[in-house]
């Protein structure tokens, strides 16, 4: 995984592995993973491990919006496990219980939607209520650094898969092409999670399909270097990413920036978490972090 020079080898590792809440792990082409069964219903998180990128959008990018730029140097200092995929309706209902709020219920692996940033993150929200179910761990939305950090997963082009995209790769309104490019399907609805092959982190349909909540509002960029960055603003908005089935191609750019009050629910809108170790575990099981082996294993 590519990341700046900065984190030590001991620094870029999981600070437990397998951490407790792990039903498997292992590493392939990707890098690390662990499976979470939650409730009956199991989520692969993929480990980002610390390290630097340029976020926002050079000013010669097509379609660049305001908010993007000055493009900077962000560093991000510690890893975390992010879900390699937007949190599906079956798993929603597993962890919240209670109705689907979702428009398009066609298949229980679509992506949830029309759900709040509160009811996602707020004090009594999915988040919150995952605690009870993964031991050693906590649950959280990514920031929006290292939501973008994380779908770049090394890039510099516009999209992850590079300088254009197309509706071969994301789910998107293809009526409305990139920079002129051409056109293409536009499917009206969210699809399946993993329907589109990941990014080289391992991480599903970060362009397209739903916007995805981050944990913060947007910041102002400036052109220095900023370590760990989390937007303060209107404490009543909240960063959404990566665009959706209803939008433009311009809107799944990796730099594109949204900011939607945090009661909207509306069937363009999910999300995705992340998993951090809690002190406590990272201090009870620092010594058994084993080597990664390039092999499957159950926890």
């Amino acid at each position: 995984m590519a990341g700046g020079p900065f984190p030590s080898e001991d620094a870029r590792r999981p600070p437990v592995l397998p951490p407790a809440c792990a039903s498997a792990w292992g590493d392939d082409a990707y890098g690390l993973w662990i499976d979470v069964d939650l409730a009956g219903v199991v989520q692969r998180f993929r480990w980002i491990e610390p390290g630097e990128f340029m976020m926002g959008s050079p000013a010669d990018e097509p379609e660049r919006g305001e908010r993007e730029g000055p493009r900077h140097r962000v560093r991000l200092t510690t890893g975390f496990w992010l879900a390699d995929t937007a949190c599906t309706q079956a798993l929603w209902l597993v962890v919240m219980g209670g109705e689907n709020p979702s428009a398009f219920r066609e298949d229980a692996r679509n992506p949830v939607e029309r759900v709040s940033w509160d009811e996602v993150s707020g004090a009594a929200g999915f988040v919150q209520r995952v605690a009870s179910l993964a031991p050693g761990v906590v649950a959280e939305l990514p920031t929006e650094s290292e939501w973008e950090y994380a779908c770049r997963a090394g890039s510099e082009t516009p999209f992850n898969v590079g300088a254009t995209i197309g509706p071969e790769q994301a789910n998107y309104n293809g009526n409305i092409p990139y920079a002129g490019g051409r056109k293409g399907e536009f499917r009206q609805k969210t699809v399946p999670v993993k329907s589109f092959a990941p990014n080289d982190w391992g991480l599903h349909e970060m362009h397209g399909n739903v916007w995805e909540w981050c944990a913060d509002g947007l910041r102002d960029y400036a052109d220095e270097t900023v370590e760990n960055p989390r937007g303060s603003g209107d404490p009543t908005t909240d960063v959404v990413r990566g665009g959706s089935w209803s939008v433009g191609a311009g809107a799944l750019r990796s730099a594109f920036r949204g900011g939607w009050p945090r009661g909207s629910r509306n069937e363009f809108v999910g999300f995705r978490f992340a998993l951090r170790s809690t002190n406590q575990e990272q201090e009870a099981g620092a010594e058994r972090l084993p080597a990664a082996s390039g092999v499957t294993r159950d926890a």
